[in-house]
């Protein structure tokens, strides 16, 4: 018998997703920060074995919607849920839960779509209230086989074979996607809290020659006040961004990278409709 479907995780901003997700898959597929919103894309990760293949969508944090950027990542949440076969509503389980969060969990309970609520970073003092139906701790890796079985065990089930990605694909998502998520992470890990999310990566050279891969892209902010904070005293800023992010696209390629980042500013680039097709990631041609 062959088990195969879509997951979508869901939850609050820095409930655990993305970490939950790199955890399950064993690759890296989506950035892990301490900053809320982190998630803009929702993320295919694919964790395949002999007889399973489940495939993950990382929604961004839930919240309120204040710009079209918001908008976007709230609307991502509700399509990733139309069209998964089973939802993981993961709960921080070292905060307090506010009723909106509890509302949100009741509605989701009321839904078809079958539903498992994990309780999050177990191994830290438990300050929710809520019921889980799993305590995990995603860094420490504790009882996420048991979650990976109750997952397979409410999946779809098949007598033939019904994998819908290749067993070697781990995510649906582009090599410059990766590398573009990569930069922003090593962006976000650095940057003052005065610069929430306004920042995008545009690939604008990607060229793979002779086991070197030459990359280009830009680092996109608001406000020309920004920059400088991106840059850094002396471009240290921006050095050390890309010393990260290149450290992590050459494992990703398995060869020597040459990045080089520049600093743009787009003013309101979140709110312009243009880029709400990738939100955070372009890809020029």
């Amino acid at each position: 018998m062959y088990t195969c479907g879509y997951v979508g995780i869901v939850g609050r901003a820095n409930a655990g997703k993305s970490t939950l997700i790199n955890a399950l898959i064993g690759e890296k597929v989506a950035i892990v920060s301490d900053k809320p919103q982190t998630t803009r894309n929702n993320i295919l990760g694919i964790r395949t074995e002999k007889n399973s293949q489940i495939i993950f969508v990382d929604t961004p944090g839930i919240h309120h919607s204040k710009n079209n950027l918001d908008r976007y990542m709230m609307k991502s949440v509700r399509s990733a849920l139309a069209g998964v076969d089973l939802i993981l509503y993961l709960v921080d389980g070292s905060k307090p839960t506010d009723q909106e969060e509890k509302d949100y969990i009741e509605k989701l309970k009321n839904e078809e779509c079958p539903l498992i609520i994990v309780l999050t970073k177990n191994d830290k003092p438990l300050k929710t209230d809520v019921v889980g139906d799993y305590s995990i701790s995603s860094l420490k890796g504790e009882n996420l086989d048991i979650l990976l079985k109750e997952i397979i065990k409410k999946l779809p089930k098949s007598e033939k074979k019904n994998f819908i990605f290749e067993e070697d694909y781990y995510t649906d998502k582009s090599v410059k996607f990766l590398v573009a998520e990569y930069i922003r992470e090593e962006a976000l890990k650095r940057l003052d809290k005065e610069i929430p999310h306004g920042v995008a990566v545009d690939i604008t050279r990607f060229e793979e020659r002779n086991e070197i891969t030459s990359i280009e892209a830009d680092l996109i902010c608001e406000r020309d006040s920004h920059k400088g904070i991106v840059i850094g005293k002396g471009g240290q800023t921006l050095r050390k961004i890309g010393e990260g992010a290149r450290k992590q696209a050459e494992e990703l390629l398995g060869t020597k990278v040459l990045l080089k980042l520049f600093v743009k500013v787009e003013k309101d680039w979140r709110d312009k409709q243009v880029q709400l097709n990738n939100f955070g990631y372009t890809d020029k041609k």
